[in-house]
């Protein structure tokens, strides 16, 4: 059985250098794809500087290790082809009329050792890691689809995440709002490396597992608006479904989780 202070299991924080990694680092650069005043439009073909603050509360489906809330400093910038947040990069290759394809590159904090959960206990650490590949965003009016395919290029999974998302767009005054749904495909790789389990961690608590390639489902709700301090304020949900072969998995005590993210962001 695992036991830990009820505390911990409500909110799950660390406190080593590599959380506050995550912290500083754990928000895409997708996320300032729109336009950072708030207005479409107004920056394009200009280079831009943000900084801004926020945090992230997401819910976990490994067991024993229930909220995870993250403190988001940020920093970065865009540009006509270039947008960098921290390690997430992308930039823009080409683009022909309403497609745009881009090269990206972007760590994945996913990892755990031994002090998340009880339920680790005598597992080898999974490690964090950096993905590259590429996307294709399609743009119409309101409509907005895109296409990612990422590799993990420090082989610490060898794993492979294609990715579709739908979204659109709409704006009541002063707020735009943008529902999306997505599709996320990873191998069998990922899978296991994440949420399988070796012969050799095998205890009363875990059988072994392997791992097979999984397809998550989620719908998101974004919500911006440039109405407070000159800023951009950006409220994030994302609601996830997780595959029966991750959720088979004997660390895994949950179908699905919630994230909550808020941010503040302006330009320098």
């Amino acid at each position: 059985m695992i036991n830990q202070p009820k505390i911990i299991q409500n909110l799950k924080m660390k406190s080593h250098s590599k959380a506050l990694m995550l912290c500083m680092l754990s928000f895409p650069v997708y996320a300032f794809s729109q336009d950072v005043s708030g207005t479409e439009g107004e920056q394009k073909n200009k280079s831009t500087f943000l900084y801004g603050l926020g945090a992230s509360v997401s819910t976990e489906i490994y067991k024993g290790y229930s909220t995870r809330a993250t403190p988001l400093p940020l920093i970065g910038y865009k540009g006509e082809k270039l947008t960098v947040l921290g390690p997430f990069i992308s930039y823009k290759v080409t683009q022909y009329q309403d497609f745009t394809v881009s090269a990206k590159l972007a760590p994945r904090f996913q990892g755990y050792d031994e002090s998340d959960s009880d339920i680790f206990i005598g597992m080898k650490e999974r490690k964090n890691s950096l993905d590259a590949g590429f996307g294709i965003e399609y743009a119409h009016n309101d409509w907005k689809m895109a296409f990612t395919s990422m590799f993990d290029v420090l082989d610490r999974s060898n794993g492979v995440e294609v990715k579709s998302t739908l979204g659109r767009s709409y704006r009541v005054g002063p707020v735009f709002i943008e529902p999306s749904v997505s599709l996320s495909y990873v191998d069998e790789n990922h899978v296991d490396y994440y949420y399988g389990v070796n012969e050799s961690e095998i205890n009363q608590d875990r059988e072994a597992y392997r791992g097979d390639s999984a397809l998550n489902k989620s719908l998101a709700l974004s919500v911006a608006t440039p109405m407070f301090f000159g800023g951009l304020t950006r409220l994030n949900i994302e609601y996830t479904w997780f595959d029966k072969n991750i959720t088979n998995s004997p660390l895994v005590d949950s179908n699905s989780s919630v994230n909550l993210m808020l941010l503040f962001s302006k330009n320098f």
